[in-house]
């Protein structure tokens, strides 16, 4: 099967079925712990656009179970989830994983004592399970459908859970309205008390229920029948075998018409006959009849005909992430990245900066970036917005000193920068915006607005850049280099300087605290005093180590604890 370039190709198969050609690529999971069932899947990546599907596990926890009517995970439900876990660990190993992502979505988010779920699985297994926001979940769907899909360009992308319904309005691949609605099939059943067949009361006490939340949170919807409507999720999928569409490039979808006319075949059985009939899991068969019902009032409310179901999720999304952050996003050459940050002088030049201080900050930035990388684990593609920002970073002085950062942070997000994504040039005014005093805080628009998994790396990011901003506070150049290690909760960190140079040791203390509150870890500064020969060669503009520089050390280290 052939695919157009850039497209993202996932392919399906056994283990002992993989190509001599993945020898050299990675092990990575993705774990979507959902309200009705705990999903993983294991791929092997050999590029960011290339990532084959080895194997699938699907536990069928209910994490769902009592929270949507209690507001809390049972203990029993606890107990199975860190079992499930358990096994994830051991499929780890197997699999020789290097990357993984386990996410959590409405359940665990909306459950009062998630704290207790959280840390249980992270003591008893090592796994870190993260529960992530609905705007989160929306975005890793549209990450997987915008992979599979491209060159075609949906006008909605729907992503029916167990806990809620995600409704994602786009144009041309850019979003323009997400909509979050608490109507997930787990939530209907236990709320409903819906467990098995329905009559036709049940049905219309159900319909009027959804199609109530549905319009009056989703305002005039357009007209979708002659546009291409995706729907995403176990229950679509399942439907789609039970009512199909026409294929559309070879993706499957679901027949509206067709599905309405065997909604009542389904609705009409028990579950252990709809296990029977349609083939499903008792868990698939206690909810494929609510999801219809679901499905149906969102077609009459938008004039749908067609739902393209390309089998892609919230797994999906996160193997297309870990790939990219472990080959590097694509196109995001060393050429494109010279040219942006060739991009980011040109603006820092415009708005009067000091272009030699702000180049030595992002020297000792990246420096920090690459050498701590240990620590951070961020992904090669976040260095290039660290190094724009150092550029940038003081900008916001052409309209004033005083508050310069929040005038940097408005000016950064406001400016031209074509080739810059969206999302990264948020980032980017983000960490202009956090390279001194100011902290992130979620009361601060731009910052709340980012995923949280970009929130997480403006903080870390920002952490670096506030000790690469304070090495060179006086734009006097005086600490030449640093030299980083990482041990245990400790980071050494050994500063170059000249032998006439001084540090403000308490303001270098100070900027550390970020970085050591977001890691947990101890910052310890070591000066360095140059060597002779380095600080001839250095003046000479000669390299540094060659045989005519003959250096001896002109000082002691010393160091103290930040």
């Amino acid at each position: 099967m052939l695919f157009s370039p850039g497209r993202l190709y996932i392919r399906r198969h056994f283990q002992e079925a993989l190509e001599p050609t993945l020898a050299q690529s990675i092990g990575i999971v993705a774990v979507d712990a959902g309200s009705n069932a705990i999903r993983a899947a294991v791929a092997r990546a050999s590029s960011s656009t290339e990532i084959t599907e080895v194997s699938t596990e699907r536990w069928p926890v209910r994490l769902g179970h009592n929270v949507f009517t209690r507001r809390r995970l049972a203990p029993r439900t606890i107990t199975r989830a860190v079992q499930t876990f358990r096994h994830f660990r051991g499929l780890l190993q197997r699999h020789n994983i290097q990357l993984y992502r386990a996410v959590a979505t409405s359940a665990v988010r909306e459950a009062e004592n998630r704290d207790i779920l959280l840390e249980r699985i992270l003591r008893e297994t090592g796994i870190r399970l993260e529960a992530i926001d609905s705007a989160e979940e929306a975005r890793l769907v549209l990450r997987a459908v915008h992979a599979s899909l491209s060159p075609i360009e949906p006008r909605l992308v729907v992503d029916l859970g167990g806990g809620s319904l995600e409704i994602t309005l786009l144009r041309q691949w850019n979003v323009v309205r997400s909509l979050a609605l608490p109507i997930g099939t787990v939530r209907l059943m236990e709320r409903m008390n819906l467990t098995g067949r329905m009559d036709e009361d049940q049905f219309e006490r159900l319909r009027h229920h959804v199609l109530s939340i549905v319009q009056s949170m989703w305002h005039d919807p357009p007209n979708l029948a002659r546009h291409t409507a995706v729907f995403c999720g176990g229950n679509a999928e399942t439907l789609a075998r039970v009512a199909p569409g026409p294929r559309y490039r070879g993706i499957p979808s679901i027949h509206v018409r067709l599905l309405r006319d065997r909604a009542w075949e389904i609705m009409r059985r028990d579950v252990p006959a709809r296990m029977r009939v349609f083939g499903v899991r008792r868990d698939r068969a206690e909810v494929m009849g609510i999801a219809a019902v679901v499905f149906l009032c969102l077609a009459e409310h938008a004039q749908m005909e067609t739902l393209l179901v390309p089998g892609v999720g919230v797994r999906e999304g996160i193997l297309c992430e870990l790939a990219s952050e472990h080959f590097g996003a694509p196109g995001l050459s060393a050429s494109r990245s010279r040219a942006l940050l060739e991009l980011a002088r040109t603006l820092a030049t415009r708005l009067h900066c000091d272009l030699r201080h702000a180049e030595h900050v992002r020297k000792l930035a990246a420096s920090l970036f690459d050498q701590l990388a240990p620590l951070h684990g961020l992904p090669a593609e976040m260095r290039l917005p660290l190094e724009m920002a150092a550029l940038l970073h003081h900008s916001g002085k052409v309209i004033h000193t005083k508050g310069h950062h929040k005038h940097g942070e408005y000016l950064v997000r406001n400016a031209e920068l074509p080739g810059v994504p969206d999302e990264m040039q948020s980032m980017i005014a983000c960490l202009v915006r956090y390279h001194g005093k100011s902290q992130p805080e979620l009361d601060h628009r731009l910052y709340s607005s980012l995923p949280a998994r970009e929130r997480r790396r403006v903080r870390e990011l920002s952490g670096l850049l506030r000790i690469a901003v304070a090495l060179d506070s006086g734009a006097s150049q005086e600490v030449r280099g640093v030299t980083a290690s990482v041990a245990r909760k400790r980071i050494g960190l050994s500063l170059q300087v000249a032998s006439s140079a001084s540090l403000d040791l308490a303001a270098l203390r100070r900027k550390a605290r970020p970085l050591e509150e977001e890691f947990g870890v101890r910052v310890v500064f070591r000066r360095t005093r140059m060597k002779l020969g380095a600080v001839k060669a250095r003046r000479a503009g000669s390299p540094h180590g060659t045989k005519k520089h003959h250096s001896r050390s002109l000082g002691h280290v010393w160091s103290f604890t930040a």
